[in-house]
């Protein structure tokens, strides 16, 4: 396998999966950024793959290997190209870069044969067990849980006055700046709709979002028979990462399973609309479709940027969102290619911080 993205949080979890499972999986291709240079090398002179290096270009000629599975662990959509290239090679793509997906859309699905793409997002990756239970057709929607973040019950007007200090205070997940100020605002649930849209062939008034604050079921599919199959574990992403890794088998022991001795409440709650607003402007973008996901993506980044370095406030976030989307217009592109989508994100990072810039105190 290759891995794209080594030094993150799924790189390194995928790396400890390696570690435990040394008969069963074997590392021919290391790629990552470059922010954490030291550990990179570490991980090339322990595994000694046949292919590494820094950089997207790195990234785009580990892809192309043509390994048994190319496991796409990079933030934000300079993963578009990798995830194209792992897909022209024909290898089993285990996609935890959503960006990519998301911001590329008909690209992406028009390269993948049936099956190619192996979700790694918790969400994802539940309902992709969960739809082992029934054939497409018995399908009637896709519930995806959502923490809630550390924000959830609290007001409009309270949430003016956040901090970045509160935001990354996720209740049950370790994640970097960006995923976690994501959850916060919930975008990443906004993200994760578009995601479930793309990845299931599912309209968009068949996904809905449940607030479920101890994320122990990750994700549920609810078929036409009024069945509910969920699938449930700790709030961690060792299962659907080892999935990712070894799909369709599962590998033993990846995570330690809940504890039914003990007891415990689980809860669910509508989500709020009016207070986080970013899952609905999500839907709006994905059912316009073309360039409008790669735009709120972009956006996004940008504005959860200026929020941690104090230039704008945390409703401010969905808020500028919501105003590049309709600077953007119409969502559809008469050719979609990457050239495209990468015109259009880079347009929405420049747009968003010309808006962010405009509001700030002279």
């Amino acid at each position: 396998m290759v891995i794209l993205g080594s030094t993150g949080s799924i790189g390194t979890q995928a790396l400890d999966l390696v570690r435990a499972n040394p008969d069963r999986f074997r590392v021919v291709g290391l790629t990552a950024g470059g922010s954490n240079p030291g550990l990179f090398d570490s991980q090339v002179a322990e595994f000694a793959p046949a292919f590494s290096g820094l950089g997207e270009e790195a990234s785009i000629e580990a892809a192309s290997l043509g390994c048994d599975v190319v496991l796409n662990g990079i933030t934000g959509a300079v993963g578009l190209r990798p995830t194209l290239a792992a897909l022209k090679a024909g290898t089993t793509l285990a996609l935890a870069n959503k960006e990519s997906l998301i911001i590329g859309g008909p690209l992406v699905k028009d390269l993948a044969r049936p099956g190619q793409i192996v979700p790694v997002d918790s969400e994802h990756s539940a309902i992709a067990q969960s739809l082992r239970a029934g054939s497409a057709a018995e399908v009637r929607r896709l519930v995806l849980t959502a923490s809630g973040g550390p924000f959830r019950g609290r007001s409009s007007g309270e949430l003016a006055a956040v901090s970045p200090q509160e935001a990354l205070a996720h209740p049950n997940f370790a994640m970097g700046k960006v995923i976690t100020t994501n959850s916060a605002t919930l975008v990443n649930k906004g993200l994760e709709v578009i995601e479930a849209h793309l990845l299931f062939d599912v309209p968009f008034d068949r996904i809905d979002v449940v607030v479920h604050p101890q994320q122990l079921i990750h994700s549920m599919v609810e078929f036409v028979d009024g069945a509910v199959v969920a699938q449930l574990g700790l709030p961690t992403m060792l299962v659907p990462i080892s999935l990712g890794m070894g799909w369709p088998d599962r590998v033993p022991d990846a995570e330690t399973p809940i504890d039914w001795t003990k007891a415990a409440d689980w809860r669910f709650e509508p989500l709020d609309d009016e207070v986080f607003p970013a899952v609905r402007l999500a839907r709006e973008a994905g059912e316009r479709g073309g360039t409008a996901p790669a735009v709120y993506n972009a956006s996004n980044e940008v504005c959860v940027e200026a929020f941690h370095d104090g230039r704008l406030d945390f409703p401010g976030i969905v808020a500028t969102i919501a105003d590049v989307l309709t600077s953007h217009g119409v969502g559809s592109v008469e050719h979609l290619s990457v050239d495209t989508v990468l015109a259009a994100d880079a347009w929405a990072r420049a747009e968003a911080a010309r808006l962010i810039d405009k509001d700030l105190p002279a």
